[in-house]
């Protein structure tokens, strides 16, 4: 695994031992960045199961200037703590060391609102539509945010979520990425 674009290009990150996880692969990553960037402009970006925060640092090798990576396994902190160090990041890049649900609830006391937001669950713990629906309704996606959803290729995320329009809807053999976009003045 390693950074595709940007000025961190070529770098090798290290990734989560095991089969419980699956890293998003260069290729995809990298198809992912083209349809939504593929470069920006001091964006925020949140990486709500960030895993070894592979994407969160792809976005800040493209010009993304803060990054918030939350994961809720020891092992996932580890890897990313390494990755951030690596990279010489970690005045970019806030960890959390938390469940989904709680770092969503203080993002939302804190005010905060990302305009680059990855959401990539474990298979078998997919909410995604509800997290969409409570980021929508408490200003966690900035205006003209984009979400990027990565899921199974049998998962199909609503085309119609208020607030949302779906941008793109792709499969990658076994993977699914839809792309959503807040709508302006939602």
């Amino acid at each position: 695994m390693r950074i595709v674009a940007g000025k961190f290009k070529g770098r090798r990150l290290k990734s989560l031992e095991g089969s419980n996880t699956r890293p998003t692969s260069d290729k995809i990553k990298g198809a992912v960045f083209n349809m939504i960037g593929p470069y920006f402009d001091g964006e925020t970006v949140l990486d709500l199961y960030c895993g070894s925060g592979n994407l969160a640092l792809e976005a800040l090798s493209r010009g993304c200037s803060q990054a918030y990576c939350v994961d809720h396994h020891h092992q996932a902190i580890k890897v990313i703590k390494d990755n951030v160090s690596l990279l010489k990041a970690e005045q970019q890049v806030v960890i959390m060391k938390k469940k989904a649900a709680i770092a969503l609830q203080e993002f939302a006391q804190a005010g905060n609102g990302f305009d680059l937001i990855f959401l990539d669950p474990p298979y078998m713990m997919q909410k995604i539509e509800e997290e969409l629906d409570f980021m929508l309704a408490n200003g966690l996606i900035a205006e003209r945010g984009t979400v990027v959803c990565e899921t199974d290729k049998s998962v199909e995320l609503g085309e119609n979520i208020t607030g949302l329009i779906c941008k793109k809807n792709q499969l990658y053999g076994n993977t699914r990425i839809t792309i959503y976009q807040k709508k302006a003045g939602a």
